[in-house]
């Protein structure tokens, strides 16, 4: 497992920021970060779109040192609408994009 600095995973992150927002008609975009229990670290999008707001995420190793590992590929998508459930299983970003 390939442990990598933050900073560089939330660069990797933010270069399709233009792309996304043109192809998935998203109102705005940004980084999601997130402590988990333990050593989990979720990273990835909060995304806007039609009023509505979704974090859309991927869960990573977190290491002492504070550099992150991916444990999966599997995409989650949250909404803030608290009578709505996590919806996982996503194997990619641009197949939760499409989704929401």
């Amino acid at each position: 497992m390939e442990f990598i600095q933050r900073e560089e995973m939330i660069n990797e992150l933010q270069q399709p920021f233009p792309s996304f927002i043109n192809r998935y008609g998203i109102d705005d975009i940004g980084i999601f970060e997130e402590e988990g229990q333990d050593e989990n670290y979720y990273l990835g999008y909060t995304v806007k779109k039609n009023g509505k707001t979704y974090h859309i995420h991927t869960p990573y190793q977190k290491a002492e040192n504070g550099k992150l590992a991916p444990l999966n590929k599997e995409w989650t998508v949250e909404t803030d609408e608290p009578r709505n459930e996590d919806r996982k299983g996503y194997q990619d970003l641009e197949s939760a994009l499409r989704d929401i």
